[in-house]
């Protein structure tokens, strides 16, 4: 067996950024995201977020990738959170997503930054949040290239 850890910080929003995750609803939906990944063997660290976006710590193993282990946790959840009626109107999370690696000698800091979310989205929007991280990884660069 392959001894595999491979951090990823993993942030996605809802449909227009619209503001559905209630402190009540996204409560709900953060343990249904940690009991879903734990029954599709997805080794979710930490989960937190805002009243539209979600951030997730996990560590890949040999055999899933970004875009299954999304898929797997945003489609199911989405499809759960309008079955169970949690939001008045059709629930939907954004296509886009951002994910980048975390070295293992970060995970504390990471891990932080993912529990204080509603602290740090007093002082600052989502869309601050987003264009700085888009800034400090340089992913324009890779959208213009």
């Amino acid at each position: 067996m392959p001894y595999i850890r491979s951090w990823l910080h993993l942030v996605w929003s809802t449909k227009k950024r619209y503001p559905f995750l209630t402190k009540e609803i996204r409560q709900i939906v953060f343990e249904h995201i940690r009991e879903n990944a734990r029954k599709k063997g997805i080794y979710l660290d930490c989960v937190n977020g805002y009243s539209d976006h979600i951030h997730c710590l996990i560590s890949l193993s040999a055999d899933q990738t970004i875009s299954k282990v999304l898929q797997l946790i945003m489609g199911e959840s989405s499809y759960w959170i309008n079955k169970q009626n949690l939001c008045a109107e059709k629930f939907q999370w954004q296509e886009e997503y951002f994910a980048v690696s975390v070295s293992h000698s970060q995970i504390p800091k990471v891990r932080e930054y993912i529990k204080t979310q509603e602290d740090h989205h007093n002082r600052k929007t989502f869309q601050e949040e987003y264009e700085s991280l888009i800034n400090k990884y340089e992913f324009k660069e890779q959208a213009n290239e």
